[in-house]
């Protein structure tokens, strides 16, 4: 069977004992070790096509992976598709679009953008994959300014269960195109997507950094400024616990410290002025806010660019107040005890609660707050950080939303914790359209 399936593919395919087989089912998270019958490293559409076709014929299920960002439990039968070489990118400045192939990154196309004075609106890390974040919707560092990353999606092209090659966008097959805007997977296996630019040479963002026994004060006070922030200002805050490691830079190895991240796509002058009551919340430590090329949106939030053990959970928030300020300190405030390597909040609304033309199936519009939390520390991933989370997501029942974003989920349980990030409407929909395009339940979601 492994020669039938190399026959028809261009790229290589990969078993157990092939040398080639551990580095191409690699993802970020180095815990998760993808145990597949077969990896394929697809060249092309067609190679996916092929793959597609080898499986449904031989009754076996099928996955996808670009960085393997999204990772949390292993694939442990039937073929991986690996589309780290469809990694192709492209930008038409006369109509500001990016066409990005399934396996490209962010970095490649912010840079490539920025070459033409355009960007766009990424996710907060740039070495996340391109097309698994915007399956999922996306809040990145300007989601109150430009929305929800999906939104600027104009067209995906993938292949069904069947072998066949689709153009999902709003004038062929909208249902589909609806559905892969924020209803991640199991429609079939996207191999490139057009995005549409937005004008930005330059930014006013960055980060504010203060001190352990500053957080209550900072956090407090930024609690108190989100009740009035311009609608062009994207902020989170995060309590930061950094190890001792050589890899930490100097100034944050070992320390514990709250993270401002800021981002105003405008003026420095003015941008200035909207992060003047910010710089003044405590004394400063490392300030790192200032006029940023479009090109280095990275630095906003400086998210680890390198395979490592993570752990990630999250939940979406009505409104934080004085009382939720309380009682996050409880859990990451000086002096506290955490197992978290992080737990950050970011300020949603504005532009994100603006949903497209037509509609699109992302989840927890709705939600003014998300907390992400985020570990490293593998000997607490199974059961003491799920428990910690669970006892403060006890205590924040007051503030929780019932909506939730497939992206913030972390780790997914079963089929109906899946569900759970998108509201009642949306899920039946997405359920109808998985129905019509992948009938057999060949792919993973």
């Amino acid at each position: 069977m492994t020669q039938t399936l190399a026959g028809r593919v261009s790229g290589p395919v990969y078993t157990p004992n092939d040398a080639g087989y551990a580095p191409e089912a690699a993802g970020f998270n180095v815990l998760v070790q993808h145990a597949p019958q077969y990896v394929v490293a697809v060249k092309s559409t067609q190679d996916v096509a092929e793959t597609i076709r080898f499986a449904r014929e031989n009754h076996l299920p099928v996955s996808v992976q670009a960085t393997g960002h999204g990772t949390y439990a292993p694939i442990t039968s039937g073929v991986l598709i690996s589309t780290k070489a469809l990694n192709h990118v492209s930008i038409d400045p006369a109509t500001r679009t990016a066409t990005v192939g399934a396996g490209a990154r962010w970095e490649p196309v912010i840079a490539e953008a920025a070459r033409h004075g355009l960007a766009p609106v990424a996710g907060s890390s740039t070495n996340v994959g391109v097309v698994g974040y915007l399956l999922g919707g996306g809040l990145g560092p300007l989601v109150r300014s430009h929305g929800v990353s999906s939104d600027y999606v104009v067209g995906y092209k993938l292949v069904t269960c069947d072998g066949e090659t689709v153009e999902a966008s709003a004038e062929h097959h909208p249902d589909l195109f609806w559905a892969l805007r924020g209803g991640k997977g199991g429609f079939g296996i996207v191999t490139e997507v057009k995005l549409k630019l937005v004008e930005m040479r330059s930014l006013y963002a960055g980060s504010l950094f203060f001190e352990e026994q500053h957080i209550e004060a900072v956090l407090r006070g930024w609690v108190k400024w989100t009740a009035e922030a311009d609608a062009r200002v994207s902020t989170s805050i995060a309590v930061m616990r950094f190890p001792p490691f050589d890899f930490i830079p100097p100034p944050l190895r070992g320390r514990t410290v709250i993270n401002l991240r800021f981002a105003y796509p405008g003026a420095a002058e003015e941008g200035a002025k909207f992060a003047a009551p910010l710089r003044a919340l405590a004394p400063l430590y490392l300030d790192m806010l200032g006029e940023l090329p479009a090109a280095q949106m990275a630095r906003i939030h400086n998210d680890p660019d390198q395979p490592s053990p993570v752990w990630t959970s999250g939940m979406m928030l009505t409104h934080v107040d004085q009382d939720f300020a309380t009682t996050v300190l409880r859990h990451v405030g000086a002096g506290v005890q955490t197992p978290y390597f992080m737990l950050e909040i970011r300020h949603l609304g504005g532009a994100s609660w603006k949903d497209v033309a037509g509609g699109s199936a992302v989840g927890g519009r709705t939600g003014n707050f998300i907390i992400g939390l985020v570990g490293m520390h593998p000997p607490l991933f199974e059961t003491v950080l799920p428990g910690a989370t669970e006892g403060l997501r006890a205590e924040l029942k007051p503030w929780l939303s019932p909506d939730m974003t497939i992206n913030f989920m972390g780790k997914v349980r079963d089929a109906a914790h899946f569900d759970s990030a998108w509201p009642e409407a949306i899920r039946a929909k997405l359920k109808e359209v998985r129905g019509k395009y992948d009938p057999h339940k060949l792919f993973a979601k």
